[in-house]
């Protein structure tokens, strides 16, 4: 079987090719995508819990730690200990990142607007219900493979 045969390449090669784009558009704003993404992670008025925000992003927490560790000490962020649970941390935006989440968000948008202008409503549609049964499938698989 070639790797072009395999639903894993298609996926991959695709996200590549997006995640490409955006970290050149994100390079003009002194971001990159995955900066940009953890930034539309975080709500903009109550913060997220620093637990919250790996699963959110399907990243590793090591990963993200030495991400939010450089996205704080570019001032896009900040933590701050609950007032209800001294143990826990929330992630906030800075005014910076306030306004960088505003710059990832309309990339996004903008991509978004320029792929649906372009795609066949009845593809989008099927692409979507594909997407969906591919990670159905993937999860089932995983608690096969896995208990």
């Amino acid at each position: 079987m070639k790797p072009t045969e395999t639903v894993d390449y298609h996926i991959k090669f695709l996200w590549h090719s997006i995640s490409n784009l955006y970290n050149q558009i994100a390079q003009e704003f002194d971001l990159t995508q995955a900066t940009g993404y953890a930034l539309l992670n975080i709500d903009s008025n109550e913060g997220v819990a620093a637990t919250k925000i790996a699963p959110l992003m399907g990243m590793k927490a090591t990963s993200l730690s030495r991400m939010l560790k450089k996205m704080e000490g570019d001032n896009l962020i900040y933590k701050k200990k609950c007032e209800n649970d001294g143990r826990s941390v929330k992630i906030h935006l800075t005014e910076k990142g306030l306004k960088k989440k505003k710059i990832a968000r309309n990339v996004v948008l903008e991509f978004n607007e320029y792929m649906l202008e372009r795609i066949d409503q009845s593809d989008l549609k099927q692409y979507f219900e594909t997407m969906r049964s591919i990670t159905k499938i993937t999860e089932d698989y995983k608690n096969l493979k896995l208990t």
